[in-house]
C-alpha cells in the first residue's frame, strides 16, 4: 500500500516549499536540475499532488533524472526525504503513570514544555519540536560543526529555558513531591536533548550532504598523497577522475578556440557579397595544434611511489587530451608500463606494477642509462618528458650525461619533486644537479600541486 504524503507547510506558508527542499535534497545529492527542471517538476506536482508517494516519485522521476546513475542517485534522495524521518521522540513511559499535574499538587503553573513532558504528549513534544526547526531554520545547516548549534536553537525555541527554571524551581520548592518530578523532567530533558542532535543529524544528512562533501573533496586535494588512508582512497580515484575531465574539457575549449585562427577577411567578404559585405558568413585562417604526446617516468621506490600512482591515474583519465602516453617505472633499474596500463584498468595496473618494482631503493643512474639504451628512440621533439621523484639516488652516480642528453632530444622536461624546496641538494638528493636541464620543476605531493602541473603542460601545449 503507497504511503500517503502530507502536503503540510508549517512554517513553509506555500504548498511547494515541501519540493523545493526536495530540490535542494536532491541537488546535494548530486543531481543536476536546472531552473527549467524544477519548473517541470513545480507542473508534475500541479497534476500528481502529495497523496501518492509512488506516483509522485514516477512523476519527478521523469523530470529530473536523466541518465542510469542519476535515477539511482534520485530514488535514493527521494526515499530519504520523503519517507518522513522527522523528529521521534519515544519519552518515558513510566512518567504516564506517575505524572502529577501542577493544579492537583498546588505548584506554580508549569511551562508548556514541561506540562507536555510531564504527560508524555508524544505528539506536542514532536510538532513544538519541528516547529522550532522550521523558526530556526535547520534546513540552512551544512556542516557538522553546526549540529550542536542548532540542536541548542531548537530547544531554546521549544522552550529550554523556561523548562529548566520549572527544574530549578521544583528542586528549591522543599516539596517531597517536587524532588522526583524535578528527577523525572531533568531525565526527560536529557532524552529530549539526544533525541534533537538524532534530529537534527538526519537534516544535515539530507541538506548538507553537497557541502560536506565538497568540504570533503576540498580537504583532500590539499592532503599530501603519501598520508592519504585506505578509507579515503576510494574518494581520491573518484576525484581524480573528476578533476581530470574538467581539465580535459577546459584544454579541449581553448584548443578549439586557437584552432579557429585569425579571421580571414579576403574569404570573408567574398563569402558575404550577397548581403552587401554584411558579414553574416565568417571565414577563419586555421592552424593545426597537436594533442601533446607525453612519455612519463615515475620512481616507485618507497619514499616516491603514492606519488607516482596518482600522476599515472591522472594522465591516463586525460586520454581524450592527449595523443599519446608511454609510461616507465623504475626503482633499481627500470621497466615499460605502458602495456599493462592500457590493459587493465588503472588501478589494477597500478598495483600490479608496485608489486612488481615499487617500494625498492632507488637509483637514478641506473634507471636513466637503462631508459637511454633501450627507449631513448621513443623521445622526440614533439615529446614532454615528466619524470616524477625526490632525485634521491642513494649516493650512486646520478648520470648527468644521459639526463642532458634527455632534455636536449625532447620538447620539454618537467619534474616533479614530492619533497619541499628546503630538501633539495640535501643528503643524497641530486635535485640542484638536475634541475638546470629541466624546463620545469615543481613541488608535488597533494592532488591540487598535481592538477596545477599538468594544468600548465595543457595550456604549454596550445
Amino acid at each position: 500500500m503507497n504511503t500517503p504524503i502530507t502536503g503540510s507547510t508549517s512554517g513553509g506558508g506555500s504548498t511547494f516549499e515541501p519540493l523545493r527542499r526536495f530540490l535542494d535534497v536532491a541537488r546535494g545529492a548530486g543531481l543536476r536540475i536546472s531552473a527549467t527542471e524544477s519548473i517541470d517538476a513545480i507542473r508534475a506536482l500541479e497534476v500528481v499532488g502529495y497523496s501518492d508517494k509512488a506516483f509522485l516519485k514516477d512523476a519527478l522521476g521523469l523530470v529530473l533524472a536523466k541518465t542510469p546513475e542519476e535515477k539511482v542517485l534520485y530514488s535514493e534522495a527521494f526515499e530519504r526525504y520523503f519517507r518522513r524521518d522527522g523528529f521521534s521522540w519515544g519519552g518515558d513511559n513510566s512518567s504516564e503513570s506517575e505524572a502529577v499535574s501542577p493544579q492537583d499538587s498546588g505548584a506554580r503553573m508549569m511551562s508548556p514544555l514541561a506540562q507536555m513532558l510531564e504527560r508524555n504528549d508524544r505528539a506536542g513534544i514532536t510538532a513544538a519540536v519541528e516547529g522550532a526547526a522550521v523558526v530556526v531554520g535547520v534546513q540552512n545547516i551544512r556542516y557538522f560543526t553546526q549540529t550542536g548549534l542548532y540542536s541548542l536553537r531548537i530547544l531554546q525555541q521549544a522552550g529550554l529555558r523556561e523548562l529548566e527554571d520549572d527544574i530549578d524551581a521544583l528542586r528549591r520548592s522543599g516539596s517531597p513531591d517536587d524532588l522526583p518530578r524535578a528527577q523525572r523532567l531533568s531525565a526527560q530533558l536529557e532524552g529530549l536533548r539526544e533525541a534533537v542532535r538524532t534530529f537534527v543529524d538526519g537534516q544535515l544528512e539530507m541538506f548538507g550532504r553537497e557541502d560536506a562533501e565538497q568540504f570533503r573533496e576540498e580537504r583532500l586535494k590539499t592532503t599530501r598523497l603519501s598520508g592519504i588512508t585506505q578509507r579515503d582512497m576510494a574518494r581520491m580515484r573518484a576525484l581524480v577522475r573528476q578533476m581530470a575531465r574538467k581539465l580535459a574539457t577546459r584544454y579541449a575549449r581553448t584548443r578549439r578556440r586557437k584552432l579557429r585562427g585569425q579571421l580571414d577577411v579576403r574569404r570573408t567578404m567574398r563569402r558575404n557579397v550577397g548581403w552587401g559585405g554584411v558579414p553574416f558568413i565568417t571565414h577563419w585562417k586555421q592552424r593545426k595544434i597537436e594533442r601533446p604526446r607525453v612519455l612519463v617516468l615515475c620512481d616507485v621506490s618507497g619514499s616516491v611511489a603514492e606519488v607516482s600512482q596518482f600522476l599515472l591515474m591522472f594522465l591516463y583519465a586525460l586520454n581524450e587530451a592527449l595523443a599519446d602516453i608511454h609510461s616507465f617505472a623504475f626503482a633499481g633499474s627500470t621497466i615499460d608500463v605502458s602495456d599493462v596500463l592500457e590493459r587493465q584498468l588503472v588501478e589494477e595496473a597500478i598495483n600490479s606494477i608496485l608489486e612488481k618494482i615499487g617500494f625498492q631503493s632507488s637509483n637514478y643512474g641506473n634507471a636513466l642509462a637503462e631508459f637511454e639504451k633501450t627507449w631513448m628512440h621513443l623521445v622526440t621533439p614533439k615529446t614532454t618528458v615528466i619524470i616524477v621523484g625526490d632525485a634521491r639516488g642513494n649516493g650512486a652516480n646520478p648520470r648527468l650525461d644521459v639526463f642532458n642528453r634527455l632534455s636536449l632530444k625532447s620538447r620539454r622536461l618537467i619534474w616533479l619533486n614530492p619533497e619541499h624546496p628546503f630538501s633539495w641538494g640535501t643528503g643524497d638528493s641530486d635535485m640542484n644537479r638536475y634541475m638546470p636541464f629541466c624546463s620545469l620543476v615543481r613541488v608535488c605531493n597533494t592532488l591540487e600541486h598535481l592538477d596545477r602541473a599538468i594544468g600548465d603542460m595543457l595550456k604549454q601545449q596550445c
